[in-house]
């Protein structure tokens, strides 16, 4: 496995690859790698030839400074472990070069502006995070030039903002995959680094209130927002954490606000805070159980 320490020697590299009639399968991340991570890098390694990986805490979709400084970091670590499942390039950067054509200043980069997709929830809740977010996934498409691009379906919104950005660029195809969890249920996540151990053990009650609200879904084929609500509230509340919002989305088309009336059909999306650290989930509701 190579590491690169800029992102124009991965561009170079993943030039000669291309060139070279290879796939390249990619899959981005902020570092502080789980094994959430690397299945994603297992499944671009075994569908496209080529797996490549990024890691870059990116400054542009952190509205809160305090949270971007707090944010776990360990790049040797994770290029050890990408080593460990057949990842072929790892690359990393500043923000400088990564848009060396605004010298690293923010007022100079060319925002990229998220579609619709972007409105409500996170995007409601987290200012120009979105905006963050699209601005650079396409300058990492632009550097690595991707067949596909992997991204775990924890992050719900963010998923349907980075398909919205791929149809508009023309590529590449996107691959969103179930999110994994550990086994108390808690969705994996970088983020998870931070808590305590009874922060941890508490934060269970998110996946706890969600399988609820899926259950009422199936066995009382209950509709109604308001009283799918109810048993995500009463698990976040038990839990003893901060719950910031419990709605729902029609999972194949989003609206700022929630649907009116009964849900035909759901996806279920929580964002919740285990004392200073931020977790987020979601749960298709009409999907099988188990």
């Amino acid at each position: 496995m190579q590491l690169f320490r800029d992102p124009s020697s991965a561009a170079d590299w993943c030039r000669a690859e291309l060139r070279a009639g290879e796939r390249l399968g990619f899959v981005p991340t902020m570092g502080a790698l789980h094994e959430g991570h690397l299945a994603l890098v297992r499944r671009a390694k075994a569908e496209c030839g080529r797996a490549v990986v990024s890691v870059f805490v990116n400054p542009l979709q952190f509205n809160d400074p305090k949270d971007f400084e707090r944010y776990p970091r360990d790049l040797d670590g994770d290029a050890r472990l990408l080593a460990g499942v057949g990842c072929d390039v790892v690359f990393t950067g500043t923000l400088e070069q990564f848009f060396p054509e605004a010298g690293g200043d923010r007022a100079r980069i060319a925002w990229r502006e998220p579609g619709a997709s972007a409105l409500g929830l996170e995007g409601a809740l987290r200012p120009g995070h979105f905006r963050g977010v699209a601005t650079i996934v396409e300058r990492l498409f632009e550097v690595v030039r991707p067949t596909r691009a992997y991204f775990g379906a924890k992050d719900f919104q963010q998923t349907l903002v980075v398909r919205e950005l791929a149809r508009e660029l023309g590529y590449p195809e996107i691959v969103v995959c179930p999110p994994l969890r550990e086994p108390s249920g808690l969705a994996r996540s970088s983020r998870n680094e931070l808590l305590s151990a009874d922060e941890r053990a508490r934060a269970v009650s998110i996946h706890r209130g969600l399988s609820a609200a899926r259950e009422l879904w199936h066995d009382a084929r209950e509709r109604a927002p308001a009283k799918l609500r109810a048993p995500i509230v009463a698990a976040i509340a038990a839990g003893g954490l901060e719950l910031e919002y419990a709605e729902f989305r029609d999972p194949d088309r989003w609206t700022e606000r929630e649907p009116v009336g009964p849900l035909e059909r759901a996806v279920a999306l929580v964002a919740a805070r285990a004392g200073a650290v931020r977790l987020i989930d979601n749960l298709r509701l009409d999907g099988p159980l188990g």
